[in-house]
Formats: structure tokens, sequence, C-alpha cells
């Protein structure tokens, strides 16, 4: 008699439903506050060991680049006033000093009137010399002249000191990605070591009876493990170091003993397959003796992706994705690599986005968000988006799509005709999401560090304040930094607005003399006083401030209609000030405090100005202008302000005035 077998009880068989569906929102809410916040882990490096690594810290730099005024051809050093009348028809005869200025050499001498210096490409700048002219341009007078025969202008073929990098300017960022002009700014300012973040171990393990390596023959009902290759790659690229362990059979014991193995080692554990909670898959039953808090979410309102389990044990996080390729990939990069590169200290990823019209309806299921991988082709009328139909198990569809859109839990489809964002798969140079231009200050750095955590990337061009004007009313940037002060209303800057630009208070800092600290002509005098006492010194040198900077205007009150000796040396930065007197290159000039007290350099306050900034209206909504106004007002940024020795305008009971 043939028995029939009793069949399996099939309470044993039957799936499990799922803990509880969670919007995508929801589960990365719920990840993140468990995983975070955290320090990252970090480690020294040689300059020459840290290509590649992601910075842990923010980086200051120590100096002034270059750290002194220099040539920046061959040729002479000259005064530019000598040369006013200098043409083809009408030479100018200047005696030659008695060195040559080399890269590396110190000016010994001074360029006095109708004098020149011969200057090597890279030279320091002596004392009374403005610019240079190049050897093209002159012909020999013999062993000890040279003859002019074309003018030039303050500044022409000199960089000034800090005109690259100014000392204490934010160099590099926490998080940057140290390449090869990350290596050369940091070797500009003679830094030989920086603290980068550790690279992440991450442990990788694919799980499946039907899983065979890349490599070996196939078994009737295998598959190659995908995975383990896919999911090793991606988190390599995105700053972790995978550690692959191999594919575990579905037993408990071995894959509970490969796990805690994992765990002890490794800073994260990734695993694939074991999601869906049929009677095969063992991973989620594991994790719940692997630590607290345990399993944060269990299922995603996703598509492909539902599946997913995100888990903690113990600090470090473990992940089981979708045993489908595409499913396991679309969850990695879009629920994981944030959470991954957060950990690793590395800024968020940013991906490459594109209009394109998609050409025929997806329908899509209500309640879940939905990713769709698309090809794009070129169109007369733009890029044209096509999704691909192949399902999530297919790595095709994957690796040979461009890219990807979304369609919103709460719809149920993408009409045809709908123009449509898409992300790509590969990267591109990212455009700054904020731009400033106009007059800089150090200030500047300590708000926008808030958008810099953030991910934002800010552009800030120092112009001058009346350049930054100009910009903003061409809506060349979103903000311009200004301080200008309006002789006839006696306010700061609001009476140079124009329709179309809105004021933003900022800070307050403090404008005085500069000049080196026991130079009893300026000891103990008052700004006005020190400044009269210098001009009637032919021997005292100035720096100036260029033209159209707001410190150029409080100079040019100050002096009147004097002209002393270096008015036309015309640096564009505070630092380049401080560092033209700290060298003993001029003897006094005007800066703010912050840049005086940093130099070690006498400072005699003058006038608290205003340091403002210039809204562009038609920008104001744009979310990156958003987030720099709401750092600007932030408790943060004001304690950082008057940490530096800035006064924030919000703490201010009453408008200043300068006097």
């Amino acid at each position: 008699m043939t028995m029939i077998p009793k069949p399996p009880d099939r309470s044993a068989l039957e799936q499990q439903q799922f803990l509880k569906i969670l919007s995508r929102e929801e589960a990365l809410a719920r990840f993140d506050a468990a995983l975070f916040p955290r320090p990252i882990p970090n480690e020294a490096r040689k300059l020459a060991d840290a290509l590649g690594a992601a910075l842990a810290e923010d980086v200051s730099a120590p100096i002034d680049v270059p750290p002194f005024d220099r040539s920046n051809v061959d040729g002479f050093a000259v005064r530019s006033a000598d040369l006013s009348a200098a043409g083809e028809g009408a030479p100018v005869r200047l005696a030659l000093n008695g060195e040559t200025i080399h890269c590396g050499t110190a000016p010994a001498l001074q360029v006095t009137t109708g004098t020149a210096t011969p200057i090597a490409t890279g030279g320091p700048l002596p004392r009374g010399a403005d610019a240079v002219v190049m050897v093209e341009h002159t012909q020999p007078s013999g062993l000890d002249a040279i003859d002019v025969r074309r003018a030039v202008s303050p500044g022409q073929f000199v960089s000034y000191a800090g005109s690259d990098i100014a000392r204490g300017e934010a160099l590099l960022r926490d998080g940057t990605i140290i390449g090869s002009r990350e290596i050369g700014m940091l070797a500009a300012c003679g830094i030989a070591e920086v603290k980068v973040a550790r690279k992440l171990r991450v442990a990788v393990i694919s799980t499946g009876d039907e899983l065979v390596q890349p490599g070996e023959a196939l078994a009737p009902a295998a598959i190659y493990d995908i995975n383990g290759a896919i999911v090793a790659a991606a988190i390599n690229e995105n700053g972790g170091a995978a550690i692959f362990l191999g594919a575990i059979p579905d037993d408990e014991t071995r894959l509970e003993a490969a796990m805690r193995r994992a765990l002890a080692d490794a800073d994260m554990l990734v695993l694939s397959g074991g999601t869906s909670k049929g009677a095969g898959d063992l991973s989620h039953r594991i994790i719940g003796r692997l630590g607290q808090p345990g399993v944060i979410a269990h299922g995603v309102a996703l598509k492909p992706g539902k599946p997913l389990c995100l888990a903690v044990c113990d600090g470090k996080p473990v992940v089981i994705l979708p045993g489908f390729p595409t499913s396991a990939m679309f969850t990695f990069h879009d629920m994981i690599v944030p959470a991954l590169r957060k950990m690793a200290g590395l800024p968020p990823r940013a991906d490459a986005k594109v209009s394109a019209t998609v050409p025929v309806r997806i329908a899509s299921e209500l309640g879940r968000t939905e990713f769709v991988m698309v090809s794009l082709v070129e169109s007369e009328d733009g890029l044209i988006a096509y999704p691909s139909g192949k399902g999530s198990g297919a790595i095709t569809s994957f690796a040979q799509a461009d890219g990807f859109l979304r369609i919103e839990a709460l719809a149920d489809q993408m009409p045809a005709g709908t123009n449509a964002e898409v992300t790509l798969f590969t990267p591109h140079v990212r455009v700054p999401d904020l731009v400033i231009v106009g007059s800089h200050c150090t200030g500047l750095d300590l708000v926008t560090a808030a958008l810099a955590r953030a991910g934002l990337t800010v552009r800030s061009i120092a112009v001058g304040s009346l350049g930054g004007l100009a910009a903003a009313r061409r809506g060349e940037c979103d903000l311009a930094p200004i301080h200008l002060f309006d002789d006839k209303s006696e306010t700061y800057n609001a009476p140079y607005l124009v329709e179309g630009l809105e004021l933003v208070p900022g800070w307050r800092r403090m404008q005085g003399i500069v000049f080196r600290k026991g130079d009893q002509r300026f000891e103990g005098l008052g700004a006005k006083e020190a400044v009269a006492a210098a001009v009637a010194d032919p021997a005292c040198i100035m720096v100036n401030r260029n033209q159209g900077a707001g410190t150029r205007i409080l100079i040019d009150r100050l002096l009147g209609g004097a002209r002393p000796e270096g008015y036309w040396n015309q640096p564009r930065s505070h630092n380049a000030v401080a560092a033209a007197v700290a060298q003993h290159r001029a003897d006094w000039g005007m800066t703010i405090a912050p840049v005086a007290h940093a130099a070690n350099l006498g400072f005699i306050p003058f006038a608290e100005e205003h340091y403002d900034f210039a809204l562009v209206t038609s920008r104001k909504r744009r979310p990156a202008v958003q987030a720099f106004l709401d750092a600007l007002g932030s408790d943060e940024a004001r304690t950082a302000l008057q940490r530096a020795g800035f006064r924030p305008a919000s703490t201010m009971r009453h408008p200043s005035r300068a006097t």
C-alpha cells in the first residue's frame, strides 16, 4: 500500500508578516536617531599618505600665502609714480640699486625715488616699491641704470601677501576629500600632517543555500553571488573598506557565528538576503540576540526594496538588504549610503540630476515610494527618459540605465509627458549652492561653516564692497557683503542699496590703525593724531587698501587730500595690510582688530563699521540663501563671531555709527 506523505505543518511554512511597514522617511529618521550623534573614528596621516582620505576637522591657514608681496615676473621693482610719464618716445631712466633679489633672498635696500632693483619671479618686493616692470620693457643704460619706456600701475605684476590664501582663512572643511589640489594647498601652508577620518571597516555577508561565488561551477538551481561583489564595491566607492566574508548557507548556527565575528572586527555589517521572513530566512531573527536596540525597521514602503531591515546592535549598524540585486542596490544607495558616509566623516553624496520628459505612462503602487530606472535619449526638445521594465531581479537594468526617477508614495502613476527629474548614476562637478561676492571677512567663514556641515557648497569671491554691489545688481551672486559709510546720512550700507536689493544686518567690526608694537610714532595716540603724525613724517610708509573697499573709504576720510608714501600700495585684504606692517615693508595701515591681534601688532581703534549683506531679493527664497540666513541668526554663529572679536548685529540694542 502506497503511503501518502503527511503534508508539512502549514504554520511552519507560512510566511510571517512584516513587523510594520514604515515610510521611507520614518525608517531613515529612526535609523539616524539610533546611530547619531557618534564620534567619527580618525587618525593622523602624513601629507604623502593622505591622498583620497576625508578630513576629520576643519583646517585653517596658519600663514598667508604668499607670505610676502612677491614679483610675478622677471624685471625690476620700481615706484610706479616714477614711471607715470614713461613712454616709447619719453623713456625714464632709473638708477639700479646694488642688489638683485632672487627667490629666497630677503631685500636689504629700499627702492627710493628714481631707483629700481632687479628682481626675479617669486622674489620678495623690497621696501618702497609698489610695482614691477618686466625686463622686456626696459633697456640697459650702462652698468648701473635702465631706461623704461612703459608706465606701470600700482600693484602691476605683484602678488600681495595673503592674496592666494589669507592667514586664518578656512583652508579646507571637515569632510573634504583630499586630492592632489588639496595636497598642494596644505603644502603651501607648511602643513605636514592632517587628521583624517579612518575608513570604516564594513563586513559583507551574502546569505542563501543557492549562492555560488564567481569562478566556481554552478550546481543545479544555484546562482552566482552578485550582491556580495556589488555591495562591497559600493561600500568602497563611498569611503568604506569592505571586508567580504563570503556566502553563508541558510544554517542558523553558522550564520550567527559569522555575524558575531563580523561585528567583533568591523564597524558595520551588511548582509543581503534573509529579509523576506520566509522559512529559510534567518538573519532578522539572529539580530535580536546580537545587541540592543536590535531591529529598527523591518519593511519599508519602497519599490523596489520593501523587505529592507535596519538594525543597530550595541552601537554598530546592521543592514539586511533584499536579495534581488536591483532592490539591494537601490535601498543601499538611498537608505544606507547617507548613514555610511556620515559615520565616515564624508560629505553627503552629490548626485547629478537632469530634467527629462517621460514619453509613456508609468503605473505605480499607491502607498510606496517607487524608484524607476530610465535610459536617456536625446531629442530635438531635450532629453527623453524611457523606463526600464526588467524588474528588481535584473542586474542589467541597474547596470545599463543612465539614472532613475522617483514616484512619490501618494501617486498611483506618472502620466505620459511628465517633465521629471532624473538622478544620474554618473557623478558630475557640483556647482556652488551659494555665491557670495563682495568684501571678505574672516567672520564669514564662521557663519558658512554650518552650511558646509549641511552639505551645501559656498563660493566666496572677494572684490570689495562696491564690486560686490555691482555683482548683486547684475544678478551674479546671492549676497554681497558690504561695509560702506555714507557721509551725507552718516549711516552704513543702506544708502547704497538700489531696487531689487535688501539689507541683511551682519556684524560690527572695529577698524583701526595698525602698527608695530613699540613704534613711538604711534604709541599712545588716537587714530586721527597717529595718521597726522605719519603723514608729517616722510620716512613713515603706509600700506593702503584697494579702491572699492569700505576700508579705503575710511582711510581717505582720515587722509583728506594727503597722499603719503605708500598710498598706492593697494592690497585687497586686511591680512595683506597686517603682513606688510609686520614685515617692515610698511609702517602703518588700516585693518580690523581681529587681524591686527592675530599678527601681534599694535592697534588704534578708529570706527566700528557695519559689515552687512546686500541680498538679491529675487534669490531670497533659494534653499541655500535661507540656510545662510538661518545660520547667520543662530546662537552658534553669534557665539563664534563674538569669540573672534566681532559684535553680531542681532545682539545690539542701538545701531552703531562711525566716529
